[in-house]
């Protein structure tokens, strides 16, 4: 129960948050195991794919938990503000150096996931003094409209640099394929993995949804069911015909009729666009997301109250989890190789070279190293929760 409305803890957003952290760390233990990022063969695929849900899933829910903070404390706006602008900062000095472990600052600073994030509660900050209605209706137009830029995107990238207008885009769209945002001869070179478009879109529309999942749960178990699946239909339809909603058509294999791509069949049909975000990637994610939200309601098995514990504390799961894999992957080399790879010491995961002859490894190795995160973590996360559950200092609320 929370302390000042009376009103039970909507589960099924700890439940689905907890689930998705568990699967980013999956393809967080794959940039260090220097296993590639999809390709032909379907294990290694899916290795990537299954955690495509991650990031959309992580940022619409949070914005529904800043609909759901709203009901119960005063101050959105500016605890939004301010917790962006931490997240931010984070991004750029901890995280960077638990990605790298290296201190070459002036030569590279990324832009991910928790950058991007805290760009959109800072924006957030000015949305929400708008009807939470409006505020959908915008995040839906943005997620749904993106994609009308992409010819006019693609022929801007090469005309590019670093002057304000540049920066801007490369930020608010087309990222990292516009190269590094440049500030000037000492650095550093930012590259931007995750651009605030169509993020802050998916952000406003989880806020919405918020009225959703706080009202009665009969009519948000039918709606989420409605949405959800109409989402994976409406993906099934624009993707099935390459109608619209994706830079990246896809085509069955080269040797079958018809067919030009790279990739087996459903593999390109799966393999939709992520930086930035398409709207049939959007629609793949969230649609599935969004219409287990009356399942994981009710879901009460241990594996399930387990992995709400992660959904309870998920930034200080995302601050432990990288530093955790990195040195774990140091442990591995120096097994394996009888050294620790100087490439763990590169500017991973968007800027280092590729991994040394006999580095790469197996994916038994993967998913071992993994689950041997997710049970450290198990017991970390439970400690901090207790603290949290007992205390109510304001710095708790921004880690």
């Amino acid at each position: 129960m929370t302390a000042d409305t009376g009103k039970p803890r909507v589960s099924s957003i700890d439940l689905i948050r907890g689930a998705v952290m568990v699967l980013m760390a999956i393809d967080h233990v794959r940039v260090f195991a220097g296993v590639p990022a999809g390709g032909p063969d379907p294990a290694i695929f899916f290795t990537r794919w299954i955690t495509h849900f991650c990031a959309p899933a992580f940022i619409f829910l949070a914005g529904t938990s800043a609909f759901l903070y709203g009901r119960r404390h005063d101050g959105l706006p500016k605890f939004l503000l301010t917790r962006g602008i931490w997240l931010v900062f984070l991004e750029l000095t901890f995280l960077r150096v638990a990605w790298t472990f290296n201190f070459d600052f002036a030569g590279y600073e990324m832009a991910g996931v928790i950058w991007v994030i805290g760009l959109c509660m800072i924006l957030m900050a000015v949305l929400v003094k708008l009807p939470p209605r409006v505020v959908g209706i915008i995040g839906l137009a943005i997620v749904f409209g993106h994609n009308l830029l992409d010819g006019y995107s693609w022929d801007l990238i090469p005309t590019l640099g670093n002057d304000a207008v540049g920066t801007l885009w490369k930020i608010m769209y087309v990222g990292f394929f516009a190269g590094p945002v440049s500030f000037g001869a000492e650095g550093p070179n930012l590259i931007v993995l995750y651009s605030v478009v169509p993020w802050i879109g998916v952000m406003a529309a989880g806020y919405a949804f918020g009225m959703l999942i706080a009202g009665d749960p009969g009519r948000r178990d039918r709606y989420c069911l409605m949405v959800g699946l109409g989402a994976v239909a409406l993906f099934l339809i624009l993707r099935g015909f390459n109608i619209y909603g994706d830079p990246r058509p896809w085509s069955p294999p080269a040797g079958t009729p018809g067919g030009t791509g790279s990739l087996p069949g459903l593999l390109s049909f799966l393999n939709t666009t992520k930086y930035p975000a398409s709207l049939n990637f959007l629609l793949m994610t969230l649609g599935p997301v969004i219409a287990i939200v009356p399942l994981a309601e009710r879901s009460r098995p241990a594996v399930a109250r387990r992995l709400s514990l992660f959904g309870r504390v998920p930034f200080f799961f995302y601050v432990l989890h990288i530093p955790l894999i990195h040195g774990l992957a140091l442990v591995v080399s120096e097994i394996r190789l009888g050294e620790v790879s100087w490439w763990l010491f590169t500017n991973h995961p968007m800027d280092s070279p590729p991994p040394p002859d006999g580095y790469t490894w197996g994916l038994g190795t993967l998913y071992l190293v993994w689950a041997v995160v997710i049970t450290l973590l198990y017991y970390a996360c439970g400690w901090y929760a207790e603290i949290k559950a007992r205390r109510n200092d304001r710095w708790l609320r921004y880690l």
